[in-house]
């Protein structure tokens, strides 16, 4: 659990000097919660809301061409194309 935490808080503070994507909007966060099971402890949220944000960053990172070409991740970590 604290590792998700880490996580959690890594992505809140500024990495790389990239801010969070987004700011939450309570609509999407209620959502967010009604999607989930009945079940779902406050790891299961945390991890939720850890996943969006990476794949906010991500898609930001992609539109403000801070990508790199997978030939060039993989010859750099030695995978085959």
């Amino acid at each position: 659990m604290k590792l998700i935490f880490s996580r959690f808080f890594d992505i809140l503070s500024n990495i790389g000097g990239v801010a969070m994507s987004s700011l939450m909007e309570k609509e999407q966060a209620h959502k967010l919660v009604d999607r989930m099971p009945e079940n779902a402890t406050w790891d299961d949220l945390i991890y939720e809301i850890y996943v969006r944000e990476v794949i906010e960053r991500g898609l930001a990172d992609s539109r403000a061409n801070r990508t790199k070409d997978v030939k060039e991740v993989r010859a750099k970590y030695g995978l085959p194309e």
